[in-house]
């Protein structure tokens, strides 16, 4: 689309924004808004409109899929820092600006460089790339060649004292490549196994190996088979980079990384003290392997080219009325990117556009920061609301500001992330993942309750989704978070959430068909009504945060609150 037409567009959309038949809640008597400050009356404040034009401004196709990095994110940037501005809120990011830059390193891996060989009792067997083997690009160095490293095999190359795991007991790995399982022990609850599986690179850094090889299993083949991983051949590597120069979660003494298919991972293991199928065969049984010296040899090869580009993240705050607690931020986020175009010249409409992923939570999150701005009465504490970028890529915005807040982090008291709400029916309860981990829980139940909506326990416990988006980042600094999603059941009797949820997410999810187009066109309209219930409920969750006597608290049993809770935000 031409620069004209976006500029028509642009222009449409935000006086469509601005027109609002709802009336907000600063039109109310002052008696209602003062009630309404600590417990917000069930009215409907939000404004379906405002979130239709949010919407499908972000998912128009003029923004390309709003890639991280790409011109698109810079206009949805563009846009979401506008509307911050219209509406009163302060730039909080540095230096009186809206942008919080994300300096960025982008690294591809060249296809025909990755090379794999072993040697077994002096006989040398290559394995092919990528039909045997796959590699992952360097965010550090050009070319890499290691020759005849020695192998340790760590089980799941997992450590733990809250769980009593140390995988690597009794074993020497400095100076070698550690092999291990995917996946994690069976004894582990999901979110902290999910936790605990993200520390696996940076263990074995600390133990001083210099390389990882994954094994495939049949157990992981039935859900992740081997093939899928060469959909991802051509994917950039992209992390943060640290004011020092070197990208965030990378290690740069683990030279080598590969993941093995099941049947080269066999021939890897033909001298071993145990047989692979051995091994397998405890996986079935919901055993954790031992760790042991494995015989061989290998070598390894590979190389990468690497680019430094930027993103924004957006940072805007409502300012308190409470002369303490206004120092003392609830945080809101959502991410405002997505997956770009994709690369299936076949395809007539390459343009991911992301309606639900995530223009539906940007919308969301705007549309919470006019109930606030527009509330007769301000809340005690400020409001931090953040638009991040990157989450696509692995949550790098919301990594980056959580390790440069623009804030103080122990002042961030509490944090409601909004990513992906499938605005597609009438839902009748939400979920809030990480509610059982911290007050939050009964905030949200509350909030939700007021609206006749009910807060529904996690229904996808296996999917440790609570460790999948932005606002983990924030839990990883001790801040207690939530994530609001849309639940599995429909106010209509007719229809099942959970059938529609999913069908979602099998035929739009990440696909160029989750735009207005297709998905009007798959389930009839798109549920904008919705959004805005989901706005305020929202607007009730931050309503209560604000201007609660405490600061939300982590749960004294929490493993997240052990592990990560300060003293001023765990329950005593």
């Amino acid at each position: 689309m031409k620069l004209t037409t976006w500029l028509t567009l642009s222009s449409a959309v935000l006086i469509g924004a601005c027109s609002n038949s709802t009336q907000p809640p600063a039109t109310q008597a002052a008696s209602t808004a003062a009630a309404a400050v600590t417990t917000p009356q069930p009215a409907k404040y939000a404004s379906e409109q405002r979130i239709a034009a949010h919407m499908t401004f972000l998912a128009d196709d003029a923004l390309e899929g709003r890639d991280t990095g790409s011109q698109g994110h810079l206009i949805a940037s563009q846009y979401i820092a506008s509307n911050f501005q219209q509406l009163g809120l302060k730039p909080a990011a540095a230096n009186g600006q809206y942008f919080q830059p994300v300096p960025l390193i982008k690294s591809l891996l060249v296809q025909t460089s990755p090379e794999f060989s072993f040697e077994l009792d002096g006989k040398a067997t290559k394995l092919a790339y990528p039909k045997q083997f796959t590699t992952s690009p360097s965010n550090h160095q050009g070319k890499v060649s290691v020759k005849d490293a020695e192998l340790v095999f760590v089980g799941y190359g997992m450590v733990s004292k809250e769980f009593g795991i140390d995988d690597y007991q009794g074993l020497d790995v400095k100076g070698k490549i550690v092999v291990m399982l995917p996946g994690r022990h069976h004894k582990l609850p999901s979110e902290e196994a999910a936790h605990l599986g993200a520390l696996k690179a940076k263990i074995a850094a600390e133990k001083g190996a210099i390389g990882i090889i994954t094994i495939n299993t049949p157990i992981e083949e039935k859900t992740r088979p081997y093939s899928n991983s060469l959909l991802y051949l051509h994917q950039p590597r992209i992390r943060w980079v640290h004011a020092d120069g070197h990208a965030e979660g990378d290690y740069p003494t683990l030279k080598v990384s590969a993941y093995l298919d099941i049947e080269p991972a066999k021939a890897l293991f033909a001298k071993a003290p145990v047989k692979l199928t051995d091994i397998y065969a405890q996986l079935e049984k919901k055993q954790s392997p031992a760790g042991f010296v494995l015989p061989g040899k290998v070598n390894f090869a590979r190389e990468s080219t690497q680019s430094h580009i930027q993103s924004q993240n957006v940072a805007a705050v409502l300012e308190g009325s409470d002369p303490t607690l206004k120092d003392e931020y609830i945080v809101v986020t959502a991410h405002s990117d997505h997956i770009g175009v994709g690369v299936d010249m076949r395809s007539k409409d390459r343009i991911n556009n992301g309606l639900m992923d995530n223009a539906a939570g940007v919308a969301i999150m705007l549309e919470t920061a006019r109930l606030f701005s527009e509330n007769a009465v301000k809340p005690k504490r400020s409001v931090l609301f953040v638009a991040v970028t990157g989450e696509e890529k692995g949550l790098l915005g919301a990594d980056y500001f959580a390790n440069n807040p623009v804030r103080p982090i122990e002042k961030l008291v509490g944090n409601v992330n909004i990513d992906m709400p499938v605005l597609l029916y009438p839902f009748a309860d939400l979920v809030a993942f990480g509610a059982n981990h911290s007050t939050l829980g009964e905030t949200v139940a509350r909030a939700a309750g007021q609206y006749g909506i009910k807060v529904s326990p996690d229904p996808m416990p296996e999917q440790a989704i609570f460790t999948r988006s932005d606002h983990y980042t924030l839990v990883k600094k001790g801040v207690p978070a939530v994530f609001l999603m849309t639940g599995f059941t429909s106010q209509d009797p007719k229809e099942k959430g959970s059938d529609v949820w999913h069908k979602f997410f099998a035929k739009n999810y990440h696909k160029p068909t989750d735009d207005v187009a297709g998905l009007a066109k798959e389930y009839g309209k798109i549920r904008y009504d919705m959004g805005a219930l989901f706005a305020d409920i929202n607007f009730a969750i931050g309503m209560d945060i604000a201007n609660a006597t405490e600061r939300p608290m982590w749960k004294k049993d929490s493993f997240f609150g052990k592990l990560l809770g300060q003293d001023y935000n765990t329950q005593k």
